[in-house]
């Protein structure tokens, strides 16, 4: 059996972290994005140090990270999940082991909210989420569009207060 680990993401990972997050794209429910970022863009625009990468046999499989939902302070322990699986690896639990992994260092970090945007086709995510304690908030309807089409968004959360 391949032994999976969970580690920090380091940069040299970002290529493998956005060649996962177009596979992503490429199913047309985990993301309105259309276009991968470059390296430094998706850096930015995630939070320093609560990132993290499921690796097996030298190659990550799967990732999970935070973004910040806002720049004003009263929000700074308020951050927005994403969580990216390679196809070949999902339903081995790794989504799961990355979940438990990023919540209790968000925690640690001074996080009290940790939020989803999730299609609301992509029941699998939705069910991810439930079983890691977020619950439903409410339902963004016709949100954006993806490729012509509408789509809604589930909106969950997990409070640690």
């Amino acid at each position: 059996m391949d032994k999976l680990i969970i580690r920090e993401m380091e940069q040299k990972d970002l290529k493998e972290v956005l060649a996962i997050y177009k596979e992503g794209i490429d199913t047309g429910m985990a993301t309105f994005e259309t276009n991968v970022p470059s390296e430094p863009i998706w850096d930015e625009g995630h939070h320093a140090v609560l990132r993290f990468v499921a690796e097996e046999n030298n190659r990550v499989v799967g990732w999970i990270a935070i973004s910040p939902v806002s720049t004003r302070a009263v929000y700074s322990g308020v951050g927005e999940v994403s969580v990216y699986i390679s196809s070949e690896s999902k339903g081995k639990g790794i989504a799961s082991k990355l979940f438990h992994v990023l919540i209790k260092e968000s925690e640690k970090a001074g996080f009290w909210t940790l939020q989803s945007s999730i299609f609301a086709v992509n029941t699998a995510s939705i069910e991810l989420h439930k079983k890691m304690d977020f619950r439903v908030v409410g339902t963004r309807e016709k949100i954006a569009q993806l490729n012509g089409k509408w789509h809604d968004t589930v909106i969950m959360e997990k409070r640690s207060l």
